[in-house]
């Protein structure tokens, strides 16, 4: 039986490289679950940003857990598709560290964003997070002070979709949060600077 066990056990053969990025989806799958168990109610109170009294403080918890919610299984598997592809090249290139500060700044800005622009609606999931970290990993590749070509075809193709989407299309989607997570990794991308290989 010992010797099977070696032969299966997936420790011989499935490697963590990137805690951050599978810590961020583990969680992100909790609060979808917990969201089901609960009606719903946890996912209102807890991972959903949306207009409130600023004397209570979900109200400052949700700022941030709101990346971390989901409406359903399939928002969440789009959402973590990419998550999932791009974390663990950034968490390798800038480190878990300075990841989870993005990863932080961009939902704070995303929900403060939503909150002046679309008070009256409720805003969750984690594809600002997914827009910052495309931008950001276009901007990963760069050695030089420059601009690459890559961040700028990147920006206009994704954040002009973004934009256009959000013109002339009226659906459930938060192009903004897209656009301001795009723009949040751009910023990251030209200002932090990958850790040394």
């Amino acid at each position: 039986m010992k010797q099977i066990w070696k032969k299966i056990n997936p420790g011989n053969w499935i490697e963590i490289t990137s805690p951050l990025t599978l810590g961020f989806a583990g969680l992100s799958l909790a609060a979808l679950i917990l969201g089901w168990l609960t009606g719903g109610d946890s996912t209102r109170a807890l991972f959903s940003v949306y207009r409130a009294s600023a004397a209570s403080p979900l109200f400052y918890l949700r700022l941030l857990l709101h990346v971390l919610g989901h409406v359903d299984f399939a928002h969440y598997t789009a959402n973590m598709a990419l998550f999932l592809v791009l974390g663990p090249l950034v968490e390798q290139r800038y480190g878990a560290r300075r990841m989870t500060m993005m990863i932080a700044l961009t939902a704070l800005i995303t929900a403060l964003s939503h909150l002046l622009i679309s008070p009256d609606a409720a805003v969750l999931g984690a594809s600002g997070i997914v827009f910052m970290l495309i931008l950001l990993s276009a901007a990963a590749g760069r050695k030089s002070g420059k601009i690459p070509l890559t961040l700028v075809l990147v920006a206009l193709m994704y954040l002009g979709q973004e934009i256009a989407g959000g013109i002339l299309q009226k659906d459930n989607i938060s192009q903004w949060a897209h656009i301001i997570g795009g723009l949040c990794g751009m910023a990251f991308g030209l200002v932090c600077r990958p850790k040394p290989s």
